[in-house]
């Protein structure tokens, strides 16, 4: 299996960062401070008029579980149509039923309606209740990649899930582990038989507001409204680094 370095963004300029830092491949979605829900076309257009290292997309309607309604399964097939026709290299996709297995009927649907694209089962696997199970379904499914950090918080704490997943899949279908990946633990995870990585390599930086209307938030109060998060070019090749010198 290949080595990859795959870097998650919300923003144009976190974009054009991993593609300076060296990353492989860019995860492309908006709101990642409340684990990333699908970004709008306009945002899709722009980062690819941007950079030239592969884009996926995540497709995710809204925050929350991954148990979808009706309409909200019509919008990720249509996001799904949509991110085929603008030419993006992938979607990341998940849908579980109510017990907590892959929701396989619209799964099949979301695949056949990718067509060529490469698809990634995102973290819902991480809150299936078998997901050795969950990854046979996956394989079968004709599903690429499973982004994972093993049900657990984070890649680090879910190690030995993610060790036994790798053996289990055998090159079948790509484990590409994500939550917490940093330069100081990519060694560890690489010797559980890890060999694509997931991460954010964010900073935070000030914003350029000057006057400032406080007791009045716009979202989430555990949110700071005046900080931005961007990636980090310097830690995407830090990351980058560390992975060549793995293989």
């Amino acid at each position: 299996m290949n080595c990859l370095l795959e870097i998650c963004v919300d923003s144009v300029e976190s974009a054009q960062n991993v593609q300076v830092g060296g990353a492989d491949r860019l995860e492309l979605c908006s709101n990642l401070i409340i684990g990333g829900t699908s970004p709008t076309m306009a945002l899709i257009k722009e980062v690819l008029s941007m950079v030239e290292i592969p884009v996926n997309v995540l497709l995710r309607p809204r925050f929350g579980d991954f148990c979808y309604t009706k309409a909200e399964k019509r919008v990720l097939l249509q996001e799904i149509k949509d991110c085929r026709n603008l030419g993006v290299n992938g979607v990341v996709i998940g849908a579980l039923t109510p017990d907590g297995r892959l929701d396989m009927p619209f799964l099949a649907e979301c695949i056949q309606t990718a067509e060529q694209l490469d698809v990634t089962l995102h973290r819902a696997f991480d809150l299936t209740q078998d997901p050795f199970q969950a990854m046979e379904d996956a394989i079968s499914l004709g599903i690429n990649t499973i982004l994972t950090s093993g049900q657990r918080a984070t890649a680090q704490q879910g190690a030995k899930m993610l060790e036994q997943l790798c053996e289990q899949a055998k090159g079948r279908i790509c484990i590409l582990a994500g939550s917490g990946v940093a330069p100081e633990n990519m060694r560890l995870l690489f010797e559980k038989g890890i060999r694509q990585f997931h991460g954010f390599a964010k900073k935070t930086e000030d914003s350029p507001m000057q006057y400032r209307r406080e007791g009045v938030p716009m979202g989430l109060p555990v949110a700071d409204e005046y900080q931005r998060s961007y990636t980090d070019a310097a830690v995407v090749r830090r990351m980058k680094e560390c992975l060549y010198q793995l293989k």
